[in-house]
């Protein structure tokens, strides 16, 4: 219990040292463009290696086996992706989130309503799975009930932005991301030890008791088109998290930006790597049986590992970095989603460029609020759910909904305003109504015998669906203004804003 106190008090220290630095929005949304390549490739890593990483693997690999790496792999090989053809372009285009590039030579109001929705509709799953993580472990540690878990989650996290804004949320990722891959290698290298240091021994071992299926394909995902679905998700959604595309805004230059990628795709690779060992002990040492007894989406499987093979003490530590985990990512997740409703709602359509600096700390506060109470309601109401397998459906609105839009706008001179909006809007719209199809809604949670649309995961439709409807409407219509920009636009992705 005392890591927890400790981390808190590191962190509140955090967010007060960077409430004093917070004085324009600039500082709230970029953190003033002053973080090095090094310290964002950390906090890169720290808002992707979330709850579902550390906790949602963890558990699908001790409960069902091999189909655990399908998420690892899926969300690692998503940033060769965003080295090539996201970083640059989007440090050098736009100023605050993803909506700054896509409406550079289109028409800003349309776009920036359009790419909000898909940015809420985005973050809100995912903070869903945060919620719901957070939720069981507090539940786990302190005994009190998972609605009052939730509550004081949502409250910290609130506090964290409204007050520190990018500054605190950037560096209470650096923190997490050492503490976590910290204790993860710690953990990883007492199961190898327990097993003489051989990965094959653990995976012998496993199979030996749960039988030769846990290390073949087909447990958890026995629909091949489900599995090609799900890592489309998982690989281009990467490309389209408005979190992540965020921090390119907090380094000097495109340089910085693409460093940064390189250095968080070594620490997630590495990270990613051990989960999987995690996933495998728990599954040996602590039985799956345990692991759901507890909760039933398996979530607490590394933190049960911790206890059985360092004691309380060890739970404790390794529970205070996931609580880390979650409160980082919720904190950056709120932030991105704050900047969605304030500078592209607010600033950018309702008051048209003209709102004073003052106006626009004041709305992005009340947003964060506003998303806080959502988030809050939202994890009480998706209690039970494997966390891992909910991030992948926010991956796949981010996927369908604003990957398509940022290529078609930052590499086709042909795209109009008009396909970009229509792109946005159906990939939005048709993977929330293909999830609420699925039996992921239908069956998991309305326990309906059978789902009308086959798939767990819709990306496999929606993505290709996005893309098509923006390429066919653009080609339908003409945008001369969009096409005359085009080179200026493409001028400023290779050389900045100042060529």
């Amino acid at each position: 219990m005392a890591f927890f106190f400790v981390f808190i008090a590191l962190t509140l220290g955090i967010t007060y040292w960077a409430a004093r630095r917070t004085r324009t929005t600039e500082d709230f949304y970029a953190a003033g463009r002053v973080i090095s390549a090094g310290q964002n490739g950390f906090a890169l890593a720290g808002d992707y290696m979330s709850a579902a990483s550390f906790l949602g693997i963890a558990g699908l690999v001790s409960t069902t086996g091999f189909d655990g790496l399908i998420y690892s792999t899926g969300w690692l090989v998503g940033w060769p992706v965003v080295l090539f053809l996201i970083a640059e372009p989007l440090r050098n285009l736009g100023k605050y989130t993803f909506a700054d590039v896509v409406a550079a030579r289109l028409r800003q109001t349309p776009v920036r309503i359009a790419a909000a929705l898909g940015t809420l509709a985005t973050v809100i799953f995912y903070l869903i799975a945060q919620m719901v993580g957070a939720g069981g472990l507090i539940k786990l540690m302190f005994g009190l009930s998972y609605e009052t878990a939730i509550v004081v989650v949502g409250a910290a996290m609130i506090a964290y932005v409204l007050f520190g804004g990018m500054i605190a949320t950037t560096w209470v990722q650096i923190v997490k991301a050492v503490l976590l891959l910290g204790g993860a290698t710690i953990l990883a290298f007492m199961v190898l030890a327990e097993f003489n240091f051989s990965p094959l021994s653990l995976f012998s071992a496993a199979a030996s008791r749960y039988g030769d299926a846990v290390l073949a394909p087909g447990r958890l995902v026995s629909n091949p088109w489900d599995a090609v679905s799900l890592g489309m998700a998982l690989m281009f959604g990467t490309a389209g998290l408005p979190h992540i595309l965020m921090r390119f805004y907090t380094v000097p230059d495109a340089q910085a930006a693409r460093k940064s990628v390189f250095y968080a795709t070594g620490l997630i690779g590495f990270f990613y790597l051990m989960t999987f060992i995690l996933g495998f002990g728990a599954m040996v040492l602590v039985t799956p049986e345990t692991i759901l007894a507890v909760d039933k989406g398996g979530n607490m499987a590394a933190p049960l590992l911790a206890e059985t093979l360092g004691g309380t003490p060890f739970l404790g530590f390794i529970a205070a970095v996931a609580f880390a985990t979650i409160l980082a990512v919720v904190a950056g997740l709120t932030l991105s989603g704050a900047a969605a409703l304030s500078h592209d709602l607010w600033v950018s359509v309702a008051r048209k460029g003209e709102a004073t600096p003052i106006e626009q700390l004041r709305v992005a506060r009340i947003a964060t609020v506003a998303l806080g109470i959502i988030a809050v309601f939202l994890g009480i109401t998706f209690k039970g759910q494997n966390v891992a397998f909910m991030v992948s459906l926010a991956f796949a609105i981010a996927a369908s909904a604003n990957f398509p839009a940022l290529l078609l706008s930052i590499f086709w001179r042909g795209c109009t305003t008009r396909g970009v909006v229509t792109s946005m809007l159906v990939g939005t719209i048709s993977t929330l109504l293909l999830i609420y199809l699925s039996p992921t809604v239908q069956v998991d949670i309305l326990e309906a015998e059978s789902a009308l649309f086959p798939l767990k995961n819709p990306a496999l439709i929606t993505i290709p669906l996005s893309f098509a409807v923006g390429i066919v409407v653009s080609l339908l219509g003409s945008d001369p203004v969009a096409r005359d920009r085009f080179a200026e636009v493409e001028r400023r992705v290779h050389l900045g804003a100042e060529a």
